[in-house]
C-alpha cells in the first residue's frame, strides 16, 4: 500500500465573484522511502497542490469537492481538526518556500523548534531546547549550541532554510514535503541544502515530495517526476524517462530552458506566452495556445490523462500514440 495516495484532487478558492478553480484533478501516489518531484512554472498549482495535503488552505475561503487524500490508509480529509493536528508535524511536516517569513520574528530558534517537541513528544522546555540543539547539529549548523538561542532575523537565509529543515524533521516524519527549499539562495547553499536532505532522509528513512521550478535539482533527487501546467497533471513518468525521452511539448519547453554551458545566455529557450489565469483555461488542451504541435482536436475539448503501457501518464493526444523514437506508447 502506497503512503500517500492523491485521488482526483479539485481546490478552489472564494473570490468576489464567487468560485474558482485553482487546480483539478490532479492524482499522484508515494511509497515508502521513495520521492516524488513536481515541477512546473509559477502558477502551474504545485504550492496548492503541497498546502491541500495538509489542509492549509483557509477553511472558510477554500473547498476541495471530490478530493481524496489518504495517508497510511486514512482520508486526511475526513479527520477533524485535533485529528489532523496530531499529523501535522508529527507524521507529515512541511518546509515552506521562504524561512524569514515561516519563522517567527519574535521568538528564539529554541522556542520554536521545542513548541513542535512539547506538542508531539510530550518534551519539557529543557530537553526540547537539548533536542534542538542536536536538532541543529544534524542539520550542520555551527556553533548549535548557542545559535539556538538567536532570532531569525541574526542568521543568514542558508541557516534559517537548515532552521526549517530541522523544525521539519524534528519528529523524525514519514513523509516530508518541501516547497521549493532553495529559492533565494545561492548556488553553492543550494548544493549542501539538497545534499542535507538526501543525508537526512537515508538516515531517518521518510518518503519526500520535492516541488520546484528548478528543473535541475529535481533530476538529482527523484525517482519520479510529475508535471504540472495550469492547475493539473501534464505529464508523469519515472525521472530517467522525464529527463531522457519528455513526451509532453510543455515537459519539453522546460527541459530547453535549462541554461547550458554550451548555450549562449542571451539566447536561451522560451515557451512563449504566459500560463493562463485560472479560472480562464483554454475549452480544449490548457497548453494549446502555447503549442506548436496542437491540432484542431487539441483544441475542441478537454484532453484526458492517459495511463501508457510504460507506466508514463500523459495528457497529449498527439504525442500519445507515437513516442520520440517513433515506436508506439500503447494505452492501458
Amino acid at each position: 500500500m502506497a503512503l500517500l495516495e492523491v485521488e482526483n484532487l479539485n481546490v478552489e478558492f472564494r473570490g468576489d465573484g464567487g468560485w474558482t478553480r485553482a487546480v483539478s484533478d490532479v492524482g499522484f501516489s508515494l511509497d515508502e522511502n521513495a520521492s516524488l518531484g513536481i515541477v512546473g512554472e509559477s502558477g502551474s498549482g504545485k504550492s496548492v497542490c503541497a498546502l491541500s495535503i495538509l489542509r492549509l488552505h483557509h477553511r472558510r475561503m477554500s473547498r476541495m469537492p471530490g478530493s481524496r487524500i489518504r495517508y497510511d490508509g486514512r482520508d486526511l480529509l475526513t479527520l477533524s481538526n485535533r485529528e489532523l493536528r496530531q499529523v501535522r508535524g508529527a507524521d507529515i511536516a512541511m518546509i515552506f518556500q521562504d524561512p524569514m517569513t515561516s519563522l517567527n520574528p519574535v521568538l528564539t530558534i529554541a522556542d520554536q523548534i521545542g513548541e513542535t517537541l512539547r506538542i508531539h513528544q510530550g518534551l519539557d522546555r529543557a530537553a526540547a531546547r537539548r533536542r534542538a540543539v542536536e536538532l541543529l547539529d544534524m542539520v550542520r549548523i555551527p556553533d548549535a549550541a548557542r545559535r539556538v538561542d538567536e532570532y531569525p532575523h541574526r542568521l543568514s537565509g542558508g541557516m534559517r532554510q537548515r532552521v526549517m529543515i530541522a523544525m521539519a524533521i524534528a519528529c523524525r516524519p514519514r513523509l516530508l514535503i518541501a516547497d521549493e527549499p532553495t529559492t533565494a539562495l545561492d548556488v553553492t547553499i543550494q548544493a549542501q541544502i539538497m545534499q542535507l536532505l538526501r543525508e537526512l532522509q537515508a538516515e531517518i528513512g521518510m518518503s519526500v515530495i520535492l516541488i520546484s521550478h528548478d528543473l535541475g535539482l529535481v533530476a538529482e533527487f527523484v525517482q519520479r517526476v510529475v508535471v504540472m501546467y495550469a492547475g493539473h497533471v501534464v505529464e508523469e513518468a519515472d525521472a530517467a524517462d522525464i529527463f531522457t525521452r519528455p513526451l509532453h511539448p510543455y515537459t519539453e519547453g522546460l527541459l530547453r530552458a535549462i541554461p547550458k554551458l554550451d548555450h549562449d545566455a542571451r539566447r536561451l529557450p522560451a515557451i512563449p506566452g504566459n500560463i493562463p489565469a485560472a479560472g480562464n483555461w483554454p475549452q480544449g488542451c490548457r497548453f494549446s495556445p502555447r503549442c506548436a504541435l496542437a491540432e484542431p482536436a487539441c483544441r475542441a475539448a478537454p484532453v484526458p490523462l492517459d495511463a501508457l503501457a510504460t507506466g508514463r501518464r500523459l495528457r497529449c493526444p498527439p504525442r500519445r500514440a507515437i513516442a520520440r523514437d517513433g515506436m508506439p506508447e500503447a494505452v492501458v
